[in-house]
């Protein structure tokens, strides 16, 4: 990975965890848990990744340890610093658009399989894309039962509008293999 492929993955982490954190102080098994349960849809980040990403968090003084459990785990809060990289991140950054998609890679190549194999490619993608519906509307069962209301329950919206979009032009996409055999 490129120097600047890394620092745009740092980047994108770090201000994942500040967002986590802004929601609610945690200790990094915590945003482990968080991480896969709500932004694994937009970006993925294990907990060799995001610890860390707290430690330097902490060294740069956008978040800080505000208590020390059982086994050495801290529980970290966003500082006003952190609050401040957050919005400036999310209102005055530009992002960066190009990323590698290989499931859109793979979607692009579609076309130049034949028959069974192009068959059989867009049945995976179309069963991935159910699965992946169901775990979404899953997660906002989840984010709905919450206590109080999930600030990225919009976004679990955005992504499952998403999904239903793609799995309609999956499907419609298998409709025109040629020599189609019985859906099943």
């Amino acid at each position: 990975m490129s120097d600047s492929a890394l620092a745009c993955a740092a980047m994108s982490l770090r201000h994942a965890l500040l967002g986590l954190l802004t929601v609610r102080p945690s200790t990094g098994y915590e945003l482990t848990q968080r991480f896969s349960g709500s932004l694994a849809h937009a970006w993925y980040a294990g907990h060799s990744q995001i610890y860390p990403e707290l430690a330097r968090l902490a060294g740069d003084g956008l978040a800080e340890v505000v208590g020390e459990g059982p086994r050495g785990s801290r529980t970290y809060a966003v500082t006003l610093a952190g609050r401040e990289e957050l919005r400036h991140w999310v209102v005055e950054g530009e992002p960066t658009r190009t990323q590698r998609n290989e499931t859109a890679l793979r979607w692009f190549m579609l076309e130049l399989l034949e028959g069974d194999d192009r068959r059989r490619a867009i049945e995976r993608e179309l069963a991935n894309a159910r699965a992946e519906l169901v775990d979404l509307r899953e997660a906002a069962e989840r984010a709905d039962a919450l206590p109080e209301p999930s600030p990225f329950r919009p976004t679990l919206v955005l992504a499952e509008r998403l999904t239903e979009v793609m799995c309609g032009w999956l499907q419609e996409q298998l409709e025109t293999v040629p020599g189609r055999s019985d859906p099943g």
